[in-house]
Order: C-alpha cells, then structure tokens, then sequence
C-alpha cells in the first residue's frame, strides 16, 4: 500500500517515513496557486482556518489525481499554522516580516496547530493536533542572526522547532510531530482507518 502526500515539505516526507508508509508526491502543477488557499478569512479562528486550508488542499490534490490518470490510492495533505490568541501567523512575506512575528513571540506561548486530511473515494477523515510552544526571551540581535540563516522563510511563524530555533524553545507541550508539521499518533490513527497497518 502506499499513499500520495500532497505537500512539498520535507519534513513530511520524513515523518511519513518514520512511519514507514510508502509515499509519492502529488504536487500543485505550475497553473495552479496553492499560496492562494492559505489566505486567512477576516477574523477566522485560527483552527477553523488550518482546518479549511487542509480541506481546500485535500480538495486540490484530489482533482489533481483525477486530471492526471493517476492510479488511485488514499491522499494526505496537512497544514501548520502558529497562532497567540486568534493571531494567525502564516508564511513570513520577507525577512522584516519574519523578525515581526518572532519579536511578538518572544517570551510568549503560542499555539500550533496542524491539520491531517485523509481521503480515498467517497472516504474522508481529519484530525487537528493542538500543542504549545514557549519561546524564551529573544533579543533583538539573536532575532536578526536567526532570520539572517534563512531558516525562518517559508515556515509557519517564521521559525522551524527542529533546526536553529530550538535553542530558544523553552518549553513544549504536546505533539512535538505535529509542531514539525505532522502529528504522529493523529496520522497513524488516521491511516489505519484506511488500512495501512502501523
């Protein structure tokens, strides 16, 4: 059995892998804008919005399958946002954007969220996996050094806990997989409901 994962991060690859689930990607082609889906609505909670994006990409790749005659098998798509309150921290739009959004999380706890989709035919199941992360105080010339490795562009608030930025994570608590941007133990469950044996 193997399944498609819809995502271009790595670190999903990975995890997946962990697993030991055999996987093909199933990326956005060049007409296709996946950045667009990500658009938050006005004043949407922030895990009603991890929760949308994940769908619409589920919905993306699911077309995508279709128009290009793949053989079927179960699609996973997945989406991490960071949020403090009903802040929604997305992708840094450039480097004065990324030292914004970690001089606001600075000496703070926030959320991340991730969603998990699943879906094969008429069959579709999802699961949000919700954990803290506290940053220690940061001064503003350890924002500048860690914006300047370029680590922080392209991750959800700006910051990757398994590289640079775990030397200022004071504290974690819950799925440390699914901060990275796919919780384990929800993704298993999920799978074996479509019967990957895990």
């Amino acid at each position: 059995m193997f399944l498609y994962l819809a995502s271009e991060s790595p670190r999903r690859r990975q995890l997946l892998e962990q697993l030991g689930i055999a996987h093909e990607l199933l990326l956005p082609g060049d007409d296709e804008d996946a950045e667009a889906l990500e658009t938050p609505r006005p004043n949407e909670a922030p895990a009603a919005y991890v929760r949308r994006v994940t769908n619409l990409k589920l919905d993306a790749a699911l077309q995508r399958l279709t128009r290009r005659g793949l053989p079927v098998a179960p699609v996973l798509c997945s989406d991490t946002t960071v949020a403090r309150g009903r802040t929604i921290y997305g992708k840094p739009a450039d480097a004065q954007d990324a030292r914004r959004m970690l001089r606001e999380l600075s000496g703070e706890t926030h959320r991340v969220l991730t969603a998990v989709a699943v879906a094969r035919g008429r069959k579709r199941m999802e699961a949000l996996s919700d954990s803290r992360v506290t940053f220690a105080k940061l001064s503003p010339a350890q924002i500048r050094a860690y914006v300047e490795t370029g680590e922080p562009m392209g991750k959800a608030g700006a910051y990757a806990v398994q590289g640079r930025a775990a030397a200022h994570v004071s504290h974690i608590s819950g799925s440390y997989s699914g901060i990275m941007g796919l919780p384990m133990h929800e993704t298993a469950q999920l799978l074996r409901a479509f019967g990957f044996a895990l």
